[in-house]
């Protein structure tokens, strides 16, 4: 890569973070070129160069998250052995963008899903769709090895995971307070697992 190339990249990067914070604090419809151009003290111009319109930003925005949270999910895979400590991690995921005092990007986006450009309302349901099918496959693992149990298809238990969590975080947003968060994602996870299950992940969380 030449130092011109180099240069491209670390200033398309930068427009990303600053637009990324700005969606996650505000939405897709809460900010505007103008607002990520000041705050980079750049022209409107400069970010044009990098991506021709607001939607394309929003694009590349979502396929980057995307890419970054499957990161992570690849990451549990590694570092986790049971299904119910892979759900925990998970969930820790969404409590780790909450003390940064921010939304999932892809929740902001699903909010204003009949704003969005198709193709970055194609990308969002992929996001979810993803998400759900690894959780299908962790639900699916756990209720085999016997540390889950619930009653409806593992494809039905992955959507009220997604669901679930991202519903707690946005009704702990205005209070300011992760516990709330936290207590709702430990209520649902506890609901999946079997008692066996739950204590030892309490021992193991006083341990």
């Amino acid at each position: 890569m030449s130092v011109n190339e180099r240069g491209n990249s670390e200033s398309a990067a930068r427009i990303l973070d600053v637009a990324e914070r700005l969606l996650q604090l505000r939405g897709f419809n809460g900010f505007s070129y103008a607002d990520v151009a000041a705050e980079l003290n750049v022209t409107k111009a400069s970010l044009h160069y990098h991506f021709s319109g607001k939607a394309e930003l929003g694009e590349a925005l979502i396929k980057r998250y995307a890419r970054r949270f499957a990161e992570a999910l690849a990451v549990i895979e590694e570092d986790t052995t049971d299904a119910h400590t892979k759900l925990e991690a998970y969930a820790a995921l969404y409590a780790e963008v909450l003390r940064g005092q921010r939304m999932c990007l892809c929740g902001m986006l699903a909010a204003e899903y009949q704003t969005l450009p198709p193709a970055m309302q194609a990308a969002v349901i992929q996001f979810f769709d993803e998400n759900e099918a690894w959780l299908e496959r962790v639900l699916e693992r756990g209720r085999a090895e016997g540390t889950l149990g619930f009653g409806e298809p593992a494809r039905e238990a992955a959507h009220l995971v997604v669901s679930a969590l991202q519903g707690a975080m946005l009704t702990s947003r205005p209070y300011g307070e992760i516990s709330r968060f936290q207590t709702a994602a430990d209520v649902l996870l506890s609901s999946l697992a079997r008692p066996a299950a739950v204590a030892q992940s309490a021992r193991g969380a006083t341990a």
